[in-house]
């Protein structure tokens, strides 16, 4: 995905502001053996481009000045309450240089697990993105977590899916294995169930005092 930046040579927040009411975005780009280098985008391109989910998990291609750099998306600052962005980050890469980076999860198959089809469960998404390290060509734009087995109560964990080649999880909680998604009863269902064990447990309760009183 490619995008166009320019040199930006004035800097400051009263500049910045001048930038923002001219369409324009102030953003930087740093890493790699260069300093970094205050840039600004055309508001509308990057606007649409942060839309794309592929925008924020692949392998950038930025114009700059007429030159082509690979980079990353960092960080994005959104206006509080207007659809507007403020600033951007990217990071400069190197073919031979591993990289860190966030990766969403694509969720497949779970309307034709059983525990959706047969028991009406509702599949919960505890993660919806990983962090992970891989060299640049190795960057997936997601990572595929099937859910056709998954059964009420049952979870799927990081274990139980194969990340692609080259690609390692980075945990910074410590937890190696967190949990990705799991397949829950809503309430409702879970409170029918619990009337019709109550109603079982009366109807063998029921039944007269056989003793004679005194």
């Amino acid at each position: 995905m490619e995008f166009t930046a320019t040199q930006r040579a004035v800097q400051g927040s009263s500049a910045s502001r001048r930038l923002r009411r001219a369409g324009r975005v102030p953003a930087i780009v740093y890493g790699g053996t260069a300093p970094a280098l205050n840039i600004e985008l055309d508001h509308n391109e990057i606007y649409h481009a942060l839309r794309k989910d592929a925008f924020h998990a692949s392998i950038l291609s930025m114009l700059l000045d007429g030159k082509k750099e690979q980079v990353i998306l960092r960080n994005v600052q959104w206006h509080p309450y207007k659809q507007l962005v403020l600033h951007v980050d990217f990071q400069r890469i190197s073919a031979k240089q591993a990289i860190s980076t966030k990766v969403p999860l694509q969720f497949i198959n779970g309307d034709e697990s059983p525990a959706v089809k047969l028991e009406s469960a509702v599949i919960s998404h505890v993660m919806t993105e990983l962090e992970i390290e891989c060299l640049p060509a190795d960057l997936p734009a997601s990572i595929e977590v099937d859910l056709g087995n998954l059964t009420v109560g049952g979870t799927v964990n990081l274990a139980d899916i194969e990340l692609p080649a080259g690609v390692t999880y980075l945990s910074r909680g410590g937890d190696e294995n967190p949990l990705l998604a799991q397949a829950i009863l809503p309430a409702a269902a879970r409170g029918a169930d619990d009337e019709d064990v109550e109603a079982d447990g009366d109807e063998e309760s029921t039944g007269e005092d056989s003793s004679d009183e005194s």
